[in-house]
C-alpha cells in the first residue's frame, strides 16, 4: 500500500509530465489503427463538406426545375440526378449533412454528459442514489424510445434544437448503465485507495482518476449513440414530427424517397449511403479510440 500511495502522491505532484506520459502512448496505439486512421479522414470530409456546404454544392437545395424532375444520375449536370421536385440531389445531400451532423453529434452530447453524470453520481455515492437513480433509468429503460420521442416532440415545435434534446435526453441511459458498471470496478482498485489515503477530495477523485480510467465504455457507447441519432431524427422526421421541409436531412429525404424505390431508386441509395458511411467511420474512431485509450488493451 506505501507503494501504491507513492504512486499517487507523484502522479499527483506531476500531472502534466503523467498526462504527457499517458497520452504519447495512447496516440502511438490510435496512429496504428487504421480504421480509425481512416475514419477519421472520412468524418473530417463530411464535417468539412457540411461547413463549407454553400461553396461546394454546385446548386440552390431549394431551387425547384420542373423540367429536370427524376432526372437519373450522371444525366447532364446532375451528378446523382434530382428528386421530384427537380431539386439537384448532390446539393441537397451536402446541405443535409449539416442537419444530420448537428443532431447526431450534439444529441450524442447530451446523452453523453446526462448519462455519464447519472452512473457516476449512483456508482459513487451508492446506497439509496444507486438504488434511486437506478430505478429511474430502468424505468426510462423499458419505455420504447419512439413512444418517447414522439411524446416529447409533440408538444415541442420542431426545430434542429429541439430534436437534438429530444433525442439527447431519451438516449442516456444505456451510458448511465455502462458508466456505472465501470465506476464500480474502478472503485474496488489499489490506486482508488491510495489515492484516498493522500487526502484527494471527491471531486478530484472523480475527474482524475474515476472518469478517466472510465473512458473506453463511454466513447463506445457515445459512438452508437452518433448513429441512434441520425437513425432517431429520421423516424420522428417519417412521421412529421422532426426536420420539416424543404430544410433537408439526411434521414427526412431517405424516408421521403420510400415512394421512389422503384422508379427511382436513387433517391433512396445516396441518402442510405451517406447514413451508413457516417456511422460506420464514427465506430471505427470509437474502436479506435477505445484500443488507445484503454491502458488494458495492447495493440
Amino acid at each position: 500500500m506505501s507503494d501504491s500511495l507513492g504512486a499517487a502522491i507523484s502522479a499527483e505532484a506531476a500531472p502534466g509530465s503523467a498526462r504527457g506520459r499517458r497520452l504519447a502512448p495512447a496516440l502511438a496505439r490510435f496512429v496504428r489503427h487504421r480504421l480509425a486512421i481512416l475514419g477519421t479522414v472520412m468524418v473530417v470530409f463530411l464535417i468539412l463538406s457540411a461547413v463549407f456546404a454553400p461553396e461546394i454544392a454546385p446548386r440552390n437545395p431549394l431551387y425547384i426545375d420542373l423540367l429536370n424532375r427524376f432526372a437519373p444520375p450522371l444525366r447532364g449536370a446532375f451528378v446523382l440526378g434530382t428528386d421530384p421536385l427537380g431539386r439537384d440531389l448532390l446539393s441537397r445531400l451536402i446541405h443535409a449533412g449539416r442537419i444530420s451532423l448537428t443532431v447526431g453529434f450534439a444529441a450524442m452530447l447530451v446523452s453523453a454528459v446526462v448519462g455519464t453524470a447519472i452512473g457516476t453520481m449512483a456508482a459513487y455515492r451508492g446506497g439509496a442514489i444507486d438504488r434511486i437513480f437506478m430505478r429511474f433509468t430502468d424505468v426510462a429503460f423499458s419505455l420504447p424510445s419512439i413512444f418517447l420521442l414522439l411524446l416529447l416532440a409533440a408538444f415541442i415545435p420542431p426545430s434542429v434544437l429541439s430534436i437534438t434534446l429530444i433525442i439527447g435526453l431519451t438516449s442516456w441511459m444505456a451510458t448511465a448503465r455502462l458508466v456505472r458498471g465501470q465506476i464500480l470496478t474502478v472503485l474496488k482498485l489499489d490506486y482508488i485507495e491510495a489515492a484516498r489515503a493522500g487526502g484527494a477530495s471527491d471531486l478530484r477523485l472523480v475527474l482524475r482518476h474515476l472518469l478517466p480510467n472510465s473512458t473506453a465504455p463511454i466513447v463506445v457507447a457515445a459512438t452508437l449513440n452518433v448513429a441512434d441519432a441520425i437513425l432517431a431524427e429520421s423516424y420522428v422526421s417519417f412521421l412529421g414530427y422532426g426536420i420539416q421541409p424543404p430544410l433537408a436531412s439526411w434521414g427526412n429525404m431517405l424516408n421521403n424517397a420510400q415512394s421512389y424505390f422503384v422508379s427511382a431508386p436513387w433517391l433512396a441509395i445516396f441518402p442510405g449511403l451517406m447514413i451508413t458511411l457516417a456511422v460506420t467511420s464514427i465506430n471505427f474512431i470509437g474502436d479506435g479510440l477505445r484500443d488507445a485509450l484503454d491502458p488494458r488493451l495492447k495493440i
